[in-house]
């Protein structure tokens, strides 16, 4: 029943006091409780370590990933404070662990730079734990409280013996080890319950630690050190050491960069033909430091990463948009004086700068003067960053280009090639748009399209050749699903323009029957399906092609990734028959599986190998790969746009080495069919 307006008073003002808003709304806090805030937490301890390294005060970080689901971070900084503080009458470590609002980040010249969230994370972090233990080493002695959900369950004492278990960690004379367990009724999603732990091997731990200990926290290993990989980049000299001890072996990686960012810069460039040495430039304005690293290479794409403070601004802010009108204005302004531009040209654009391009943009400023957008901080508000920013970077990159006319000359070069391109592909997406509208329709005439017309319920076979794509078309549910056949490889994308792709048929239909445009013109709203389905062999052929479908999504349309519309079909490789009955394995293992369970008469089994999804007709072809009911797809996502973006340099770029490299090192494991 509705409360009546007439009742609304006092009584009906709820308080939270202390860390309850925080588990009241975890979202607000750490932007989500999925996987992502899972880690959120983990980030946050760290973020506390790297703090006191940025600070001058710290050469170390430890995270240690623990047998029993909880995670440990510990340093050699100077150790959080544990007096007490002469106003709440508390411990300072009290304090910062259970009050949203305390800490040597707000005011003051304890932390000039931090990340973290705002000051907060500590005490976010304890109170999404069952429990929390921290340990503070200074003036000689071992502190240490614990807690659980927030609150204290034990005084701030002097102990004899630290609970760390790592070595290092146990000859540590300063610093603090923060040990914690998320709780798993705010995480509920990304745990190991012992009612699913039947596979002992694939939860890391043994059945009996499972089924008798407590839940097990599904850390990502590798999500965990890409958090440490980044910041190692981001604060030079900073020894990382990450140790997993949840298995059966140890797994023990250390990280260490002296270069910084222009470390970064080359190692996102790997494998990739570099057009100059890696421009740096680092200066101070007031309390903000600019830090930019810029190298072009001879791909086609963009790379470009900014960060304030530790903090992947993953969404940009004004940083990035000052670094992207200084970039523009210094390589217009230098190409006029230089004579390279003629005086009564048309300007280079922005868009020109970016192809080829890899940066970092890292900015350095004072913890409470930052302004970010949304609590997790994935863009940066401070409109004044912006003018801070253009300037240094700017009369940077004109003194450079000054006194490096070669490093200059090349740029110019690239990013004159990319406008050519850009009023090519410009004049193709005109002509293509032409050409259909005198057609009398804009959808390619080999696309089979189905009648429904809302996108969230519609989805595209992108198949592998003629025949598959007539069996497609035959067999699919005309109302939601459509099909495009597509003839052999298509354009390595990775090595072509926009101006190439538009020219090649096969890319253009795809291109169109997607309906977002490309490049400048991408319009995800106009997108026509939820679901593009990639449909091809289980042969090497058929990988090729998939791998080619994938980098032109990856490179050219990679939001359609990012929203999950992007699958991979899952065909069978054999057909098992007995008499009238007939089953369909996906792999070896279904197979031999299959056989033993059908011969439990005598009859002999028929296998049938698919080698091509040609060899169906269309009733076998919907029943085992297009209905929903029964199919497999693998969606596609991008987990780490780092590596993706290398491993797609790696096997589809013009460097031949890597490449080489990588198929001597895995041939022997590799399944072929030919």
């Amino acid at each position: 029943m509705a409360t009546k307006s007439s009742d609304y008073g006092a009584n009906q003002i709820q308080v939270l006091e202390g860390l309850e808003p925080v588990r009241k709304r975890p979202g607000m806090y750490i932007g989500s409780t999925d996987v992502y805030g899972l880690h959120e937490t983990l980030r946050e301890i760290i973020d506390n370590s790297v703090d006191e390294a940025l600070g001058g005060h710290g050469k170390n970080v430890w995270i240690v990933l623990n047998k029993d689901g909880s995670a440990s971070v510990s340093d050699d900084g100077r150790g959080i404070p544990t007096d007490m503080h002469p106003i709440h009458k508390k411990s300072a470590l009290e304090l910062v662990m259970t009050q949203l609002h305390a800490g040597g980040k707000f005011g003051g010249d304890a932390y000039k730079i931090s990340g973290g969230l705002h000051g907060v994370g500590a005490s976010v972090v304890n109170a999404l734990s069952d429990w929390v233990v921290v340990e503070v080493r200074r003036g000689g002695k071992i502190t240490r409280q614990k807690y659980a959900r927030g609150i204290p369950t034990s005084p701030v004492e002097v102990v004899k013996e630290t609970m760390q278990t790592y070595p290092a960690v146990l000859k540590l004379t300063k610093g603090t080890s923060t040990s914690f367990y998320p709780d798993a009724s705010i995480f509920k999603d990304f745990i190991v319950k012992p009612e699913v732990a039947e596979d002992a091997e694939e939860a890391e731990v043994s059945k009996e630690a499972v089924n008798d200990g407590p839940i097990k926290y599904a850390w990502d290993y590798d999500f965990i050190k890409k958090i440490i990989r980044e910041r190692a980049y981001l604060v030079p000299k900073l020894y990382f050491h990450f140790i997993d001890q949840r298995g059966d072996k140890v797994k023990e990686i250390n990280y260490y960069f002296e270069g910084g960012i222009v470390s970064l810069v080359e190692k996102l460039n790997e494998n990739k033909d570099g057009l100059h040495k890696t421009i740096s430039i680092n200066k101070t304005d007031g309390d903000v430091q600019v830090e930019v690293a810029i190298q072009y290479n001879n791909t086609y794409t963009e790379n470009v990463e900014s960060y304030v403070n530790v903090i992947n601004t993953v969404n940009g802010g004004s940083h990035l948009t000052g670094f992207r009108m200084a970039l523009t204005r210094a390589i217009n302004d230098y190409g006029k004086k230089s004579g390279a531009f003629k005086a009564d040209s048309d300007p280079m654009t922005g868009d020109d700068t970016k192809e080829g391009l890899t940066a970092v943009v890292f900015i350095k400023m004072p913890q409470d003067k930052i302004q970010f957008e949304g609590q997790t901080k994935g863009k940066l508000g401070n409109s004044e960053i912006q003018s801070v920013v253009n300037t240094i970077v700017k009369e940077a990159l004109t003194t450079h280009f000054e006194e490096n006319p070669s490093d200059a000359r090349r740029i110019l070069e690239k990013v004159f090639l990319a406008a050519k391109a850009r009023l090519a592909a410009k004049a193709a997406k005109e002509a293509v748009i032409r050409k259909g509208a005198l057609e009398g329709s804009t959808l390619p005439g080999k696309l089979a399209d189905c009648q429904e017309k809302n996108p969230a319920v519609s989805e595209l076979y992108l198949v592998e050749g003629d025949s598959a794509g007539g069996s497609a078309k035959q067999g699919r549910d005309r109302k939601f699903q459509a099909i495009l056949p597509l003839k052999g490889k298509i354009l390595n994308t990775e090595r072509s323009r926009l101006d190439k792709m538009i020219e090649h048929e096969e890319v253009k239909n795809m291109i169109i029957a997607l309906g977002t445009g490309i490049g400048d013109t991408t319009n995800m709203e106009k997108i026509r399906y939820h679901r593009i389905i990639i449909m091809c062999d289980a042969d090497v052929d058929g990988e090729h092609i998939t791998t080619l479908i994938l980098t032109f999504f990856f490179r050219h349309l990679p939001e359609i990734i990012r929203r999950g519309y992007l699958y991979v079909a899952m065909p069978p490789l054999f057909k098992l028959q007995k008499g009238k009955e007939i089953r369909y394995a996906y792999n070896e293992h279904e197979r031999e599986v299959g056989m033993k369970e059908m011969k439990s008469g005598n009859a002999n089994i028929s296998v049938q190998r698919y080698k091509g999804l040609g060899e169906m007709n269309a009733d076998q072809l919907w029943e085992t790969t297009m209905n929903p009911d029964n199919r497999m797809l693998k969606q596609i996502n991008i987990d780490d746009a780092e590596d993706a973006d290398a491993v797609f340099t790696m096997l589809m770029g013009d460097a031949v080495p890597p490449r080489k490299h990588f198929i001597q090192t895995n041939a022997i494991t590799a399944e072929l069919d030919i």
